[in-house]
């Protein structure tokens, strides 16, 4: 039997830890979904042995010998291929994997899951001080884990910065958890964009409080059932084009999407019987996630075909290409842009609701029918600061972030010890949003990112935010019949534009790459502004 060449014994192995990988996801998907609270002591040690075997594989000798190999033949990396792209980012997920020593990336699993059980518990009870001590833990061993990747100077960057980093500026731990998310992006660069950004939010702001008008908003307080709620979930999914047949949607405490593997693409959502779009928006914005790990070509070879006809359907004489990085997602700033466009840009939109409000009427509650669209339309886009990030409006959202984003930087620097954490918190909503916070359970322990270790995840939500204008602005350009279409509940094209333009090209392009390929312009925060300006002149006159 002759034996294969280099690089498909490369992409095979990758295959083969993918795979295990995807058992390990599933773990985790249980735990925040139909898990026994008793089996939460096991899970992690179960968490924590699959962590250190795809810790293994992933930095296994043979795997640098054959990418070695690989890099060393002109074919396999001629400029322009997807096999150069390929090795570009196998190199790259190498070299950080094996900065890391396996005891740290089991500690770490086995920690991040107690963590998040013991958030669980606090969260209900409001009572930060029993999370606390799993919260020091936590950002200890990420500390540590930062200081494994900046072992040999700055991590790798990939070039996918939306903002040019200044020459003299000194790398920080923070900048390496921050290219685990987002590659080639410092904090120095997050902060020279929020900066400026929230001086203009902060007088949108303030502007809409001025105007002094004020916007009904009973229509959201009609109570429905979280049965009905579901039921709607899913109308709204497949209309979206989300395949069901390849995914689910459940309950959870926090929602996700876990895109396991081709075939496997799972959302989580969360309902309470009053204002029923929490559960609309948080099952929307998960399903653009879900939309973009179901694009992703998983399956076969990426088709630069922009046909419908292409969609995700594997070729049967293609080799598989799930566990190389062709299929898998740029970055948490695109796959973030992915879920507020389906979340803002298309549900919060008046064509949106000219759909959508006969069908809640029908499947919600017949009190609808007493409220016109209009009214939808703006009680979905009011501009009040409020506590809780997931339920943010727009204009108020991006200030979320960038106090959690000064938070961790600040914990990483060793600025702000965890003992702290619900009075800096507390004090910065105070200061940005000018809202108080009446306990910890809508405070410092509403996310959970933090009890698992996604640290450094946080500003890509407002990368995700920015990315999303401007990719909105040239899909209208380019989709002039758009809106008439969302007004009819018609979202394959848009779908389809984003399975071309975006969701087929895995990690062939980096980030900004990608973002100046589909739009001609490098990232600004200006698509954003313009957007939120229309939308407060629509909905408050200004």
């Amino acid at each position: 039997m002759t034996t294969p060449a280099p690089y498909a014994q490369l992409t095979d192995l990758l295959r083969q830890t993918a795979t295990l990988g995807a058992v390990a996801q599933l773990l985790g998907w249980d735990q925040e979904t139909y898990m026994p609270p008793a089996a939460a002591a096991n899970r992690a040690e179960q968490q924590s042995m699959l962590a250190s075997l795809v810790h293994e594989r992933k930095t296994a000798p043979k795997i640098g010998e054959l990418l070695a190999d690989c890099e060393s033949d002109a074919a396999l990396t001629k400029p322009g291929t997807e096999s150069a792209a390929n090795l570009r980012e196998i190199r790259r997920d190498y070299d950080l994997a094996t900065k890391l020593p396996a005891d740290l990336v089991a500690e770490l699993a086995r920690v991040g899951s107690h963590s998040q059980e013991a958030w669980k518990h606090a969260r209900e009870k409001s009572d930060f001080a029993a999370f606390a001590p799993w919260l020091e833990k936590m950002f200890a061993l990420t500390r540590r884990k930062a200081e494994c990747y900046s072992q040999g100077g700055q991590p790798l960057r990939g070039g996918s910065s939306p903002a040019s980093p200044a020459p003299d500026q000194t790398p920080e731990l923070y900048d390496a958890l921050l290219n685990e998310f987002e590659p080639g992006v410092t904090a120095h660069q997050i902060e020279q964009i929020f900066t400026p950004l929230r001086a203009q939010l902060t007088d949108l702001i303030q502007q809409v409080k001025d105007s002094g008008t004020k916007i009904n908003s009973k229509v959201l307080e009609i109570p429905c059932d979280p049965a009905d709620q579901h039921a709607f979930g899913q109308i709204v999914l497949r209309h979206m084009g989300f395949d069901l047949n390849a995914g689910r949607l459940d309950v959870t405490t926090h929602p996700f999407c876990s895109g396991f593997a081709p075939g496997d693409t799972r959302l989580t959502t969360r309902y309470r019987d009053e204002k029923f779009t929490d559960a609309l928006y948080g099952t929307m914005h998960e399903a653009g996630h879900g939309l973009y790990e179901q694009g992703l070509p998983k399956s076969a070879p990426s088709d630069t075909s922009p046909t419908r006809k292409r969609r995700n359907a594997p070729s049967p004489d293609s080799p598989p290409l799930f566990g190389q990085p062709l299929s898998e997602a740029i970055s948490l700033g695109i796959h973030e842009s992915q879920s507020r466009m389906w979340e803002n840009f298309v549900g919060r939109s008046r064509p949106f609701w000219k759909w959508a409000h006969p069908l809640i009427t029908k499947h919600l509650n017949k009190k609808f029918d007493k409220y016109t669209t209009k009214d939808l339309f703006l009680a979905t886009n009011t501009t009040r600061p409020s506590l809780i990030r997931v339920e943010a409006d727009e204009g108020t959202y991006n200030m979320h972030v960038m106090i959690r984003f000064e938070i961790e930087r600040a914990l990483l620097r060793g600025d702000m010890a965890v003992k702290d954490i619900p009075g800096e918190w507390n004090k910065r909503y105070k200061d940005y949003l000018g809202v108080t916070v009446p306990d910890d359970r809508r405070g410092c322990l509403q996310d959970v990112h933090w009890s698992f270790g996604l640290i450094g995840y946080f500003p890509t939500y407002t990368l995700g935010n920015l990315y999303a204008a401007q990719f909105w602005e040239t899909i209208n350009a380019q989709l002039p019949h758009l809106q008439k279409d969302i007004a009819k509940g018609k979202f394959l094209d848009l779908k389809d534009w984003l399975n071309t333009n975006i969701h087929r090209h895995g990690r062939r392009y980096l980030a900004g790459e990608l973002c100046k390929k589909v739009t001609g312009k490098e990232l600004s925060a200006e698509p954003l502004m313009r957007h939120l300006r229309g939308k407060a002149e629509m909905v408050y006159g200004l």
